[in-house]
């Protein structure tokens, strides 16, 4: 795993639903980086802000899982080095590796984000499978 995990985060302020924010993945397997002990995935993220408000992403949280049951939680500042602020109608796109053990794998948690009055909100991100392409699983 490229990072350790971290401290955990405090929680949002604002337990209501979360902004009009659409998060959505696409992940791809890096088989020339990747042996039979340490698959290489990237994805790349964009976040697309479809509400009125300006937010802030703050921080992120992710639960990565392998085939084998192996979960590792990742806490971190921001993504990617930056904190972006997404105003109304604006995307950021990021893009950004993980490693598993073994495939197939899933990757799914949250951003913490922030509007201007200091509201803090988590935002979820849809869970996505780290698998190899034409890979054959027995059971």
């Amino acid at each position: 795993m490229s990072q350790p995990p971290g401290p955990q985060r405090p929680t949002p302020t604002n337990v209501g639903p979360a902004p009009d924010i659409d998060v959505s993945v696409q992940v791809t397997h890096l088989a020339a980086q990747s042996t039979p002990e340490r698959r290489v995935f990237t994805y790349v993220i964009r976040i697309e802000n479809r509400s009125d408000q300006t937010w802030k992403l703050l921080a992120r949280h992710w639960s990565i899982v392998d085939a084998h049951g192996h979960e590792i939680q990742v806490d971190g500042d921001g993504v990617v080095g930056e904190q972006p602020v997404i105003a109304p109608g604006g995307t950021f796109v990021y893009d950004s590796f993980v490693t598993v053990e073994a495939t197939p794998g899933r990757m799914g948690g949250h951003y913490t984000m922030q509007d201007a009055w200091g509201t803090q909100v988590r935002v979820p991100v849809p869970t996505f499978m780290l698998d190899v392409p034409g890979q054959r699983t027995l059971n």
